[in-house]
């Protein structure tokens, strides 16, 4: 099992924000991830508040203040950026970091941010055909010497991305639990796949459905990581203090309880197919808790 943290950007400063990514690389934590959104990120408030720090900016903020953990995104969202922008951007972190990047992406949720920043919203399934352009034209641009590519919605043109990645592969991951389109693109593109906040029967579930998929796609599914975010609070109220109005809607998914009562959940993620588990952190950031989650959790799973 690999554990890693997804810290969020929002009610933070930046000084804060590196002395945690700090702080996490020294407990020994093998991931570091950052996300993608230009408001606060609450599913059940969209007016919950505005301040965040910018996702890419983050990124490679991120990848020259550590020096051993793998520095990834948990999830650039389609609809913000054109895929060779990404592209080259994400190339150019992963060369400052000694190759130590991991690309996620996914469709986009947060309407206000689109409305916002004046950046066009579609329903879902054009999103999704989005993300699909958007990540081959990326897998594209990291991987030939010349692209062409005339999609739904991005063209490329002779299209080159040099200097390439680090990584001879660059792992692209896909985030998201739609079971008819997102997982198929997973078992279709993906290195890695990410889903937040889901308890373990439901994780379960959504494992088989992407190994069914993959069975389509005539790919093993052991090539894919699979991945989750899960909130840590050894209290109800570091769990309220980090969360707010989002606890009810985590209560199948938070590692709470005894050291042991964690452990055993984590292991019950293990069996259900689980290769890595990200303890999801928010302002104000419980180190505390992180570090007891170190001390305590860590060491029975080496």
């Amino acid at each position: 099992m690999i554990f890693g943290v997804h810290a969020g950007l929002q009610y933070t400063s930046t000084d804060e924000i590196r002395a945690l990514w700090t702080r996490i690389e020294q407990l020994g934590f093998e991931w570091i991830s950052v996300w993608d959104h230009f408001y606060a990120a609450d599913v059940t408030d969209p007016e919950s508040g505005y301040e965040c720090l910018e996702g890419l900016t983050a990124h490679t903020a991120l990848a020259m203040a550590t020096s051993q953990v793998r520095c990834g995104s948990l999830v650039y969202c389609a609809g913000y950026r054109h895929p060779a922008v990404l592209a080259k951007s994400i190339a150019t972190i992963d060369n400052f970091s000694g190759g130590r990047v991991t690309l996620g992406l996914g469709a986009g949720w947060h309407q206000g941010e689109f409305g916002a920043y004046g950046i066009p919203f579609p329903p879902a399934p054009v999103r999704l055909r989005q993300l699909e352009e958007q990540v081959q034209c990326i897998r594209a641009l990291f991987t030939e010497e010349v692209v062409d590519f005339d999609g739904e919605f991005f063209r490329l043109q002779e299209a080159r991305c040099e200097p390439k990645p680090a990584q001879d592969r660059l792992p692209i991951w896909l985030g998201g639990h739609g079971e008819k389109v997102t997982l198929k693109l997973v078992a279709r593109h993906a290195d890695g796949w990410n889903v937040p906040f889901v308890g373990v029967d439901t994780f379960r579930h959504k494992v088989d459905v992407l190994t069914a998929h993959c069975a389509d796609a005539g790919r093993d599914p052991a090539g894919i990581t699979k991945s989750l975010n899960l909130a840590l609070a050894w209290d109800e109220a570091d769990l309220v203090a980090q969360f707010g109005n989002m606890v009810e809607f985590l209560r199948g998914s938070v590692l709470t309880g005894s050291t042991q009562e964690v452990v055993d959940r984590i292991g019950a993620y293990a069996d259900a197919g689980a290769h890595q588990i990200n303890v999801a952190m928010r302002a104000p950031f419980d180190v505390a808790g992180l570090e007891r989650f170190a001390t305590d959790v860590l060491p029975q799973f080496a």
